[in-house]
């Protein structure tokens, strides 16, 4: 290992730099100069330039001749991730059955650096101003899931996060006392459970358990979100967590089996197949 980057002999910096090339694009900035992804990679432009004609020439990238933007074969990368996960294909028709039945948004998602990723979703109507969907990330500490995967680490690693994240308030709502969400995850440690009002989106109210794997260990957390008219927060934990406590329970069942069977939505069967619900 490098004493100087404390990296092993094989690491591919190459590699490193040109996915950090690709992660330059976000929602906020789905087109950039050469100049833009230069300063935000910290590449040279010579660099960076290098890195996007070969992107370019691989189908990941598209340009004008000035404007950079990802292509759709991009998204191969990640469904070669989901692909390999069997937790979505599990998770989904639980997920089905449980929004028939509480006619609530379910997504599943998991934690990636600091942020969680969704990577399973079964909406019913549009709450947010943002819409979700498979890929979509958030900061961890401002979302239910994110609290339930951030309790879920040890002590020492909730500590190193606390001292690296930037607590921003995304509304007047959002808890930004690193103090205050150290107790906030401890307690949800202790509870099993997370609810966030409002600190992610004003009106909006989550309510999130762990997913456990087949060896008890969290590997992602799903949730219940509903508009603040629905309810106060008690009366949302009070409705919505039985229910969503079952359907976590019968996931991590089939997970632990191996199976992924289905479960008919309420009032549906499942001899035929059944149309797409609408996206968010």
């Amino acid at each position: 290992m490098s004493e100087s980057t404390g990296r092993t002999p094989d690491f591919v910096q190459s590699l490193e730099r040109g996915l950090a090339v690709i992660r330059a694009f976000d929602a906020a900035h789905p087109q950039l100069t050469l100049s833009d992804v230069a300063r935000s990679t910290g590449l040279t432009r010579a660099a960076a330039r290098r890195f996007l004609i070969t992107l370019v020439e691989l189908g990941y990238v598209r340009t004008d001749g000035r404007l950079f933007a990802l292509r759709p074969r991009i998204l191969e990368l990640g469904y070669s991730y989901l692909s390999s996960l069997s937790l979505p294909e599990v998770a989904h028709p639980h997920m089905e059955t449980l929004v028939a039945e509480v006619n609530e948004s379910c997504s599943v998602s998991v934690l990636d650096g600091d942020e969680v990723v969704y990577v399973a979703r079964v909406p019913t109507r549009r709450i947010m101003t943002v819409a979700i969907s498979i890929g979509t990330r958030f900061p961890a500490y401002a979302t239910s899931m994110g609290r339930v995967l951030l309790a879920a680490q040890p002590d020492a690693w909730i500590d190193a996060y606390l001292d690296r994240v930037d607590l921003v308030a995304i509304t007047p709502r959002t808890v930004v006392d690193p103090e205050k969400l150290r107790t906030t995850l401890r307690r949800t440690r202790e509870q099993g459970f997370a609810v966030v009002d409002q600190e992610l989106e004003d009106g909006l109210r989550s309510l999130a358990v762990p997913l456990r794997d087949s060896h008890g260990m969290v590997a992602a957390a799903m949730n219940l979100s509903a508009h603040a008219s629905r309810g106060s927060s008690d009366a949302i934990r009070k409705e919505l967590l039985p229910p969503l406590l079952g359907t976590a329970r019968h996931i991590e069942e089939d997970l632990a089996r191996g199976t992924s069977r289905p479960v008919p939505v309420r009032g549906q069967t499942t001899d035929a197949p059944q149309p797409a619900e609408e996206s968010m």
